[in-house]
């Protein structure tokens, strides 16, 4: 919606009251705040873009008559180039593009979170069988798994058992996950720390069984015993 002149020549964004009918005037916040709009461009000159424009440098003046024939905004976004770059749209449909912008921007951010897989001295293999399913589900969603051994009272004697456990599950995840952290013992709790591998990293997948060298050795061998006959 065009602004309207007021005062000292200047323009403002207006809308319509849902209520009464009449216009008031938007609250700037920090983003309007970011960019000059209309009669806050003050440089002799400015390039001028938006959609079905050709860039170009003209005149403030003549980019501002522009902007209000086409009834639009002129919007300084890039105030640092030589000229200035501004672009031809309507202000309120700019900052709806930057603010849906960003938001894309932060929904294609990884967030990794750690989940923890807490486990007995001495667990039982269907229990373990269990949590080490979940530990592949977490690794898979991109998750690191903590795995704990928590030693309550005299169970800490079992400290090795401890050990050979959680060596044990990240054996069984190397397909897929990498040590961050050996065991170690905090306390009462030792832990591991494992981490997603990256695809095609060296170790991923399952290996591949190298032929046999032996037999060819062995024909040769024979081969050489009936020459000699």
């Amino acid at each position: 919606m065009r602004g309207q002149r007021i005062g000292d020549n200047q323009r403002v964004r207006t809308k319509k009251s849902k209520t009464a009918g009449t216009t008031t005037q938007m609250k700037g916040d920090k983003k309007q705040q970011q960019y000059r709009v209309n009669e806050q461009i003050r440089v002799r000159e400015v390039r001028i873009v938006g959609e079905g424009i050709e860039p170009r440098v003209v005149p403030t003046r003549e980019a501002l008559k522009m902007a209000e024939q086409m009834e639009v905004d002129l919007v300084e976004i890039s105030p640092t180039a030589q000229p200035p770059v501004c672009r031809l749209i309507d202000y309120s449909k700019f900052l709806y593009q930057i603010k849906k912008k960003a938001k894309e921007m932060k929904a294609k951010q990884v967030k990794i979170e750690i989940k923890e897989i807490r486990f007995g001295p001495q667990t039982a293999e269907a229990d373990y069988a269990f949590k080490l399913k979940h530990a592949r589900e977490f690794i898979g969603q991109g998750n690191k798994v903590k795995a704990y051994v928590f030693f309550k009272g005299r169970s800490i004697v079992f400290k090795e058992q401890g050990e050979v456990l959680l060596l044990r599950l990240a054996n069984d995840l190397e397909d897929v996950a990498k040590v961050e952290s050996m065991p170690a013992l905090e306390g009462k709790k030792m832990n591991i720390m494992l981490a997603p591998k990256k695809p095609g990293s060296a170790g991923s997948g399952k290996k591949k069984e190298q032929a046999p060298t032996t037999a060819p050795q062995a024909d040769t061998q024979q081969e050489t015993e009936e020459e000699g006959a």
